[in-house]
């Protein structure tokens, strides 16, 4: 019987083992997409309890909490934070299966030292522990990512956000850099005039354009394009059900935002249209300035109406979307192909029966100028555990080319979260290692092991252009 959590966690054979130890262990990270606040890192403050730094703003663990009966005063409400932490190590003993037990107790691990399995009998000795090493100078945050030998940090960012942390950390000299991610999911939200012509309000302010026409929108968003770029970025990333892609000629997006900016509601072919112009014209900027474009696809979000507008978005209450994406998401990337406009692209399902989908579109649009130019992102969200990432690394080995897959990414508002790319790792050198010991592959670690360190790092540092070391 193996150990739990032990140095081979996960790792099945000697060769996997070996895989892992010799070649994966080693290599830095590259955190391409993460919701990092920025503030943090430019103020480099400890933490003041491990509630601050492991609870704050992550619902994988307030779903989880709710769903084994926790009153929400101890999930966001008033309770004190170690009377939270207290309910967490409760529900931390009903989490087995879940990815949340794993990750629970690698980060105890890994950051803290500590081995024991977090319960509700000593969850008060762990939460001091804990609390006592995240409370120094020496668990700030800018030393948590050295800890974890992060090399690169790309957080989510509205176009209208100030970037002002960002500046921040860039003056402060901070060895790690820490890029915006261009995230324009507001600027294409039409579905509401109110929160559209507040969130245009937020834009004339930043960019100081005033915004009466589709021109001069386009003009403010272009201003901000363009500053993301001086600051370093060169990602962006959408979040959307599903690619839009209806036909549309420029005076009727031009004519829908001159109706939405009188605070009228557009109808669902408005919309539609809108934001399919939006797509277009965003990607073509991206491309222009050689960026990386990411798509996270097929999320319902805020399906709890009643909770949502008690608590607000991101706080647990989105799940898988069934929505129909192979169409609309060919003609959408074959229009920026077919005029040369297509830039790296980046591709996220939510749902598990897109899979073969998204790993065979893929290979409609890799032209040759580019290794990997258009790659199936990482098991996302609800599919970053074990049977997720197990069925996309799979799936891409048999439709594509795993050996130039970008790999790993957090995905998270935490600082602690570092070790899924250790998990990451492990399941993909369990997988090379198993396949070499049953004879499917050639017993050549050191060619086999190359290969996961590409996995791991040099694939993404290559593809996005950081050259970190």
């Amino acid at each position: 019987m193996k150990q739990f959590l032990d140095d081979n966690f996960l790792l099945e054979t000697k060769t996997a083992e070996r895989l892992y130890h010799d070649y994966a262990k080693q290599m830095p990270i590259i955190d391409y997409h993460c919701h990092l606040p920025p503030q943090q890192i430019a103020e480099d403050v400890p933490f003041k309890n491990i509630t601050q730094a492991w609870l704050y703003g992550d619902h994988y663990k307030w779903r989880a909490m709710r769903t084994n009966g926790v009153n929400e005063a101890f999930i966001t409400g008033n309770a004190s934070d170690e009377a939270k932490f207290l309910k967490w190590a409760e529900t931390v003993p009903y989490t087995m299966r879940n990815p949340l037990y794993h990750w629970t107790h690698l980060e105890l691990q890994r950051y803290f030292d500590i081995g024991e399995i977090l319960s509700a009998g000593n969850g008060k000795k762990v939460y001091d522990a804990a609390s006592a090493k995240i409370s120094s100078a020496e668990y700030s945050v800018k030393n948590l990512l050295r800890k974890m030998n992060v090399k690169v940090v790309c957080t989510t960012d509205d176009p209208a956000d100030t970037l002002e942390f960002h500046q921040e950390i860039k003056a402060a000299g901070f060895e790690i850099p820490v890029y915006p991610a261009f995230r324009p999911d507001n600027a294409m939200n039409v579905s509401n005039p109110g929160a559209f012509g507040a969130y245009i309000a937020r834009l004339e302010a930043v960019s100081n354009i005033e915004i009466t026409n589709l021109d001069a929108y386009l003009q403010a968003l272009k201003s901000r394009h363009d500053f993301f770029a001086e600051m370093g970025c060169s990602v962006s990333d959408h979040g959307l059900e599903c690619i839009q892609a209806a036909d549309y000629t420029e005076a009727a997006v031009s004519a829908s935002f001159d109706k939405i900016r009188a605070g009228k509601e557009l109808s669902l072919e408005e919309q539609e249209q809108f934001r399919s112009a939006m797509l277009v014209w965003l990607a073509e900027w991206d491309h222009e300035k050689g960026w990386v474009q990411q798509y996270h696809l097929g999320a319902l979000r805020n399906n709890n109406s009643r909770l949502l507008q008690k608590l607000g978005p991101d706080t647990g209450w989105d799940s898988i979307g069934d929505f129909s994406q192979g169409r609309a998401l060919s003609k959408f990337l074959n229009g920026l192909d077919k005029n040369d406009r297509l830039a790296k692209t980046i591709l996220y399902n939510l749902n598990p029966s897109d899979n073969e989908l998204f790993a065979t579109m893929t290979g409609n649009f890799n032209d040759g100028t580019v290794a990997g130019k258009v790659q199936w992102g990482s098991g996302w969200w609800f599919l970053d555990q074990k049977n997720g990432m197990i069925e996309q690394l799979n799936t891409l080995s048999n439709m594509g080319l795993i050996s130039r897959f970008i790999g790993m990414l957090t995905d998270s508002r935490s600082f602690l979260s570092f070790p899924r790319h250790e998990y990451f790792r492990r399941i993909l050198c369990n997988l090379f290692g198993n396949d070499i010991e049953n004879g499917e592959l050639p017993a050549d670690t050191n060619w086999v092991g190359q290969v996961i360190q590409d996995i791991c790092f040099n694939n993404a540092n290559k593809y996005f252009g950081f050259g970190a070391e």
